[in-house]
């Protein structure tokens, strides 16, 4: 079995919630069937990142596999890594439908899911099934907060320690426009309020410390990144993701449905993200990882965020108008900027 073209075609007549659940549920029944995918990472510009080995640059990014259904399957597409989440502790249904929208003359998406997810205990019992066989590539667990906590630190931290034994990474993912005040946990004061907590847990976790990640947004102030900077250069962090999804709306988009709520993922992206990249690399200094995502959707895409700073990079937006050929199309551009 292949996610070929003409079924990437089919998905697209579902609407965009129905083909997301139906790609996981394939996905999900190819690995339970053992049936060939691609066969395993692609072996294309091999990295090391975080004390982890990486087959190849290019990650499924958070938002796809929420509760960890298809991990294996996506490796087998030829991911080079795979993050499942975003898993908050209890589980929640997100926001009321429809919340996904596709927009095919901009290339892109909006979607306000509301970290819709199953909870913690669904993604434990997945993860320790899965890790029952050894990955061919990293696994990264995306941390967040129920819409409704008192706590969220409390949050965070309850998923890093429930989930490090499972995971090879860990992020906390502030940054999701589509909980109430979560992008304001991106102030300096807040996040130190925040990791703290989340670093303790990883050690109560067990003794292989995993590391730990913060997700970004890609509509920071300079000030902003001047704080989140400072911060990751800190025992805190050991990397950063930019960026989510954007509540920002390009004049130029075509698409009736440009109005909608929510954050704006895919081609139009590709700019403010990778722009606020390379913020954070020249603030940084070369050695503190970065993976980059956000509108890649080419070979070209993939190598302006190597030469943005990029460490690793990750899809997922791309994947709906481009189809599995994306990924080794990604890798290859990577090596391509690497060289």
């Amino acid at each position: 079995m292949t996610l070929a073209e003409p079924a990437v075609r089919l998905l697209r007549l579902l609407p965009p919630e129905a083909a997301h659940r139906w790609t996981v549920r394939l996905l999900r029944g190819a690995d339970a069937l053992r049936l060939p995918l691609e066969g395993g990472p692609h072996r294309i510009a091999p990295q090391r990142a975080f004390g982890l080995d990486f087959p190849n640059p290019v990650g499924l990014a958070a938002g796809f596999d929420k509760d960890a259904e298809a991990v294996r399957a996506a490796l087998a597409l030829g991911f080079g890594f795979v993050e499942v989440g975003s898993v908050t502790p209890q589980p929640q249904p997100g926001n009321p439908r429809p919340r996904v929208f596709r927009l095919p003359e901009d290339g892109a998406v909006i979607n306000r899911y509301g970290f819709n997810s199953k909870g913690l205990d669904r993604a434990e019992r997945r993860l320790a099934g899965l890790r029952q066989r050894p990955l061919p590539g990293p696994l990264g667990v995306n941390l967040g907060a129920n819409r409704a906590s008192d706590d969220l630190a409390a949050d965070y931290a309850t998923g890093a320690r429930r989930l490090a034994p499972y995971a090879d990474y860990l992020v906390v993912n502030v940054s999701s426009p589509n909980t109430p005040g979560l992008r304001a946990l991106q102030d300096a004061a807040a996040l130190r309020g925040l990791l703290e907590p989340v670093q303790a847990a990883l050690e109560d976790s067990g003794p292989a410390r995993r590391p730990l990640l913060l997700k970004v947004a890609p509509d920071l102030e300079p000030a902003d990144i001047d704080d989140i900077a400072g911060i990751a250069q800190t025992p805190l962090l050991d990397g950063l993701i930019v960026s989510n999804t954007t509540v920002s709306r390009p004049p130029d988009l075509r698409s009736p449905l440009a109005g909608e709520a929510g954050g704006l993922s895919g081609r139009p992206l590709m700019a403010p993200s990778t722009a606020v990249l390379g913020a954070f690399r020249e603030r940084l200094g070369p050695d503190l990882p970065i993976v980059g995502v956000g509108g890649i959707a080419g070979s070209a895409d993939a190598a302006a965020k190597r030469a943005a700073g990029a460490t690793l990079i990750q899809l997922y937006t791309g994947l709906i108008y481009e189809g599995p050929a994306l990924i080794r199309a990604a890798a290859e551009g990577f090596r391509d900027a690497a060289a």
